[in-house]
């Protein structure tokens, strides 16, 4: 009886220590990633390149607007090719600094998904 006693505990004990360690190892991946992220978004926007904006064509065709400098460039970009279709002033440009900001909140996507999921039960 005793023995069957140490022996569930000593699972108990190794299972809590591997879920310790799981989640230790999630959390500093997270915390990786999230510096790994930082640290490239830094260094890409220290250039005078920026896409501004992207449009989806077909799977593998794009339309682009890039800010290279002070110019705003339109640029077709396929699977193996790149042409610029326009130029554009900066007063033609309609520049919504919080769209991307609002299309990636976690929060805003996953109230509109939960609103699907209450009509399709209704």
């Amino acid at each position: 009886m005793l023995l069957s006693v140490t022996t569930r505990m000593d699972s108990y004990i190794q299972f809590m220590t591997v879920l310790i360690l799981f989640v230790f190892v999630l959390a500093i991946t997270y915390l990786v990633t999230r510096w790994i992220a930082r640290y490239q978004k830094g260094k890409a926007g220290a250039g005078n390149l920026e896409i501004v904006e992207t449009c989806r064509v077909s799977p593998n065709k794009y339309v682009q607007i890039i800010r290279a400098g002070k110019k705003y460039l339109v640029v077709a970009i396929g699977k193996d090719e790149i042409h610029m279709l326009s130029e554009l002033s900066e007063e033609e440009i309609d520049l919504q600094e919080n769209r991307q900001e609002q299309a990636l909140d976690f929060a805003s996507v996953f109230d509109r998904v939960k609103k699907l999921k209450e009509k399709d039960k209704d």
